[in-house]
């Protein structure tokens, strides 16, 4: 409990305690009515100090209807009414009436704090210390202070404290605070380590390649900390509906309390009526209940390595009907390899030569399949004027000889005519050509891995209610279908460029069924665009392009497509709570306020109508914390 929480509960027993002794002395003593308010005041502003002075502070700033200013008003009525000609005196419900208000602020704080807390354990990622190796020494510095290519020391028990590679040793990470998985990752050198793993075992030397602030565990937190800013519809309905709503209860209760008095002479009846009113039309339990049942779900969320940079794409999320799949890296591994050879009056090893040369400059999973297929690639062999053709492939001078390096569009571009190969109907991959002096040399096939969860994925996406799955890919028709085929999409499409891919997006929104809403999934640099122009783009994060988790809205710290699936459950079980405390909040409120108006609901009614029913929409809302 936080030291304000811990203060208003001290609050509110004391005004408990001194409440009944108020109670007891008007039991047994006849003072004058104006001595026993002054009695009943110490416990009224012991609980309700800070109400009003919120609601004065409000009014100072235009900000006159809210929660404070009816509360404030209801309770000083119930403390003046008693002095209107036979009526008695309603000071013991004033009091309680602000005692109780104030227990309802305390399960609020309590269930907020336990939200942040929940979300903060979680990302508790950024580390105080690095340890950096400078000039033969190991300094102990701010993380901040690490530049870029640097050497950090991450020893066991350590978070790593900057993105960057393994350079010496080897160890089991635990990454449960990023991806939300238990299992320890096995690391070595040359291997990629993220900020905010803890080191389980050996010790670390990790060369630095981002820094401090653009590092995994410092933009996790940026993500977390601004998902507040973009609200949902109904958080922002709500906040409207709460700023016309206040003013028109208000007027009513006016009318309650004024009207019938006008009419039949009794005021006494009706001015308690109308504050009765007053009190449990407050809008509390809405306004401070969706919001939280929007930031407890987006913390359930994160607590499972899925990261929602705002309550509106959680909203998105639970609408989805069409999830569109970028293959390579997010379906498949990206772990290429070169999987048949086969040349054409050249040999094995020259075909491979040519082509590990032509593509060592490239980053492409499928150049570093080409180089890893060849040992000797940094052999003294000369490359010069290295020129990548977008959609196509990659030309250079290797050896003063012209080569060009890609798929059938370059073969097509350099006037030569393919031939369909017997030896490949086995090998299902990706094909490259290489052409020397224009004239054909042969070609490789190179073949990626499905995602051990990729099949389950999209059994557990149709389950949750999508109605289309379906893939993009810039790879080959053979290829898609392949890969479509073995995971059971619904459709796909093959050999499309990056605006080509925007441009089929843009084709199966204008196809979707009335709300739902579109997913796209990429992890590349050039899924960027398509992730932007999705109504939500899910980028998977551990693995992903940073320019690929700037243009999503949702980030998958694990790369596991079967995360979606379980994104969508969250987002579907934290919007059908909001729900729940929007019809309930309502109904209990229209429910009482006839009553009230009727006279059949007397203060305590109506102070469960507001107080009450915002301690249960509150503890409600903390339902979507578990996911």
């Amino acid at each position: 409990m936080e030291k304000d929480d811990k203060l208003k509960l001290a609050r509110i027993i004391a005004a408990v305690v001194l409440l009944i002794a108020a109670y007891v002395i008007e039991r047994h003593s006849c003072l004058p009515l104006w001595q026993l308010l002054l009695i009943y005041l110490v416990p009224y502003l012991v609980a309700g100090y800070d109400v009003l002075l919120e609601s004065a502070e409000h009014i100072g700033h235009g900000e006159v209807f809210d929660e404070d200013f009816l509360m404030g008003v209801a309770t000083l009525g119930a403390l003046a009414i008693g002095f209107l000609p036979g009526a008695e005196n309603q000071f013991p419900e004033a009091v309680f009436v602000m005692i109780f208000f104030q227990v309802g602020e305390l399960f609020e704080g309590l269930a907020e704090g336990r939200s942040r807390k929940s979300i903060s354990q979680l990302m508790d990622l950024r580390p105080d210390v690095a340890h950096v190796l400078r000039q033969g020494q190991e300094l102990t510095v701010d993380p901040a202070q690490v530049q870029v290519g640097e050497t950090v020391v991450v020893k066991p028990g350590e978070k790593v404290p900057m993105d960057g590679m393994v350079i010496e040793g080897r160890s089991s990470l635990d990454t449960v605070a990023l991806t939300g998985e238990s299992v320890p990752r096995s690391v070595h050198e040359h291997e990629q380590v993220i900020s905010g793993c803890v080191n389980l075992s050996g010790l670390l030397k990790v060369k630095v390649t981002k820094s401090f602030g653009e590092s995994t565990a410092s933009k996790i937190l940026d993500l977390v900390e601004n998902a507040s800013e973009s609200k949902s519809r109904s958080e922002s309905f709500i906040s409207r509906f709460a700023r016309v709503y206040t003013p028109i209860v208000v007027v009513l209760a006016l009318l309650v309390a004024i009207v019938p008095s006008l009419i039949t002479g009794d005021w006494v009846t009706w001015v308690y009526r109308g504050l009765v009113f007053l009190v449990v039309s407050c809008p509390c339990a809405l306004v401070i209940s969706v919001p939280l049942t929007f930031f407890s779900g987006i913390g359930g969320a994160s607590r499972r390595g899925i990261l929602e940079k705002g309550s509106n794409y959680l909203e998105a999320l639970a609408r989805v009907g069409i999830v569109v799949f970028d293959k390579t890296g997010t379906l498949t591994k990206g772990t290429f390899e070169v999987t048949a050879v086969h040349p054409d009056k050249i040999s094995e090893t020259q075909l491979l030569h040519l082509a590990a040369h032509v593509e060592r400059y490239s980053n492409h999973p499928i150049a570093i399949s080409l180089r890893n297929a060849y040992p000797g690639e940094a052999d003294g062999c000369t490359v010069t004027h290295v020129q990548e053709i977008a959609g196509r492939g990659v030309t250079a001078m290797v050896n003063g000889k012209h080569v060009s390096v890609g798929n059938e569009k370059m073969m097509a571009s350099l006037g030569i005519t393919l031939h369909e190969c017997s030896e490949c109907a086995h090998h299902v991959g990706t094909v490259i050509h290489v052409a020397i002096e224009s004239h054909y040399a042969g070609h490789i096939v190179i073949s990626d891995r499905v995602k051990d969860d990729s099949a389950q994925a999209i059994d557990l996406l149709k389950r949750a209610g999508v109605k289309r799955t379906v893939m993009l890919t810039g790879d080959y028709d053979n290829v898609a279908a392949a890969v479509a085929g073995q995971l059971g999409l619904d459709e796909y499409h093959a050999q499309l460029l990056p605006a080509d891919k925007v441009a089929k997006v843009e084709e199966l929104m204008n196809e979707r069924e009335g709300s739902d809403r579109l997913a796209m999934v990429g992890d590349g640099i050039n899924d960027a665009p398509v992730l932007a122009r999705a109504d939500v783009g899910i980028a998977m994060g551990a693995l992903g392009s940073d320019a690929a988790i700037e243009a999503a809205d949702v980030v998958l710290m694990d790369d596991k497509p079967s995360k979606i699936a379980l994104g969508i459950k969250i987002a579907k079980k934290t919007l059908r709570i909001a729900r729940e405390n929007v019809y309930f909040s309502i109904g209990v409120k229209v429910a009482i306020l006839v009553l009230a108006a009727l006279g059949l609901a007397g203060m305590a009614l109506a102070v469960f109508g507001d107080v009450g029913v915002m301690v249960l929409a509150v503890l409600n809302a903390t339902r979507a914390l578990r996911s």
